[in-house]
């Protein structure tokens, strides 16, 4: 199984394909869509549509997994986050990938067993999962590699109790 992890942003968008090969967890690539502050935000949007076909179109995976909005004090910021989110999953659905939505606490029980894990857990965990040299850099690649991770680790499970059942 081969998962597309996504950070959304509108300046960094983090990206993570994850390998699962038998029991193991492979990072295939991650890294960030990033846009310069003074780039229109329309313009922002078609360049994060852009490098996202161009990532599936190179990997084909098997679904992107995305976090579920969360309420922000912030109005503006919620509705610019949601246009990315909603550039990249239609991008997604377009390419033929399913879409899988997870809440921050779903992310942090599957890669850290605790749901009020701190951000640095998170990416150490990635690091230890994944078996790489390094915590991932930027932080918003850390971040879709660990919604990549849940997503796999999830439907393993899934898939395991629903044999027994």
């Amino acid at each position: 199984m081969l998962v597309l992890g996504v950070d959304s942003g509108t300046l960094s968008t983090g990206y993570g394909l994850v390998e699962q090969r038998g029991s193991r967890l492979y990072a295939l690539d991650y890294g960030a869509i990033r846009n310069k502050p003074a780039t229109p935000h329309p313009e922002r949007l078609f360049a994060i549509q852009e490098r996202m076909q161009a990532l599936i179109r190179l990997h084909h995976p098997d679904r992107l997994a995305l976090e579920n909005v969360f309420v922000s004090k912030n109005a503006r910021s919620a509705l610019v986050l949601g246009q990315v989110r909603g550039v990249v999953m239609a991008t997604a659905i377009g390419e033929g990938v399913a879409v899988q939505e997870y809440a921050p606490n779903q992310v942090k029980i599957a890669v850290c067993g605790y749901g009020h894990a701190e951000k640095g857990q998170v990416q150490n965990m990635v690091k230890v999962i994944l078996g790489l040299q390094a915590i991932p850099k930027p932080n918003d690649a850390s971040d879709a590699l660990a919604l990549a991770i849940c997503a796999i680790l999830r439907e393993t499970f899934t898939s395991k109790t629903e044999m027994r059942g």
